[in-house]
């Protein structure tokens, strides 16, 4: 089973780009408590409808909390050096604190809860 559960707030805000069958992708990176005094990293994709959301809703210093999988991207730099980096791919984001970006008096607020697929 590869399911993590993350607390934490964005380092800046959302990167997207679509694949070349026109599928959207959302990045960011997402800085979470990892001890007492450490604070650590990790970059978190959506896809589909998630990303939508994401993109609209979310933004710099949003606190978050997010379900989804791990995924080890692993390869070797031009000088020979071997890399590797931890990349989780959610599968649910429930917002904590948002500015309200993406959103107005007359518009839909940030979904609460669970996001159906």
């Amino acid at each position: 089973m590869n399911k993590v559960f993350l607390t934490g707030n964005l380092g800046a805000d959302p990167e997207s780009f679509f694949t070349n069958e026109g599928a959207q992708i959302v990045s960011f990176d997402l800085a979470f408590r990892s001890g007492k005094e450490k604070t650590s990293w990790i970059k978190v994709s959506c896809f589909k409808r998630l990303a939508e959301i994401a993109e609209k809703y979310l933004h710099k210093g949003a606190k978050i909390a997010i379900e989804g999988g791990l995924d080890l991207n692993q390869w070797e730099t031009d000088d020979g050096q071997k890399r590797s980096m931890l990349r989780m791919f959610a599968n649910n984001i429930e917002f904590m604190k948002t500015d309200g970006r993406g959103s107005d008096k007359d518009s839909e607020q940030p979904p609460d809860g669970d996001i159906p697929f």
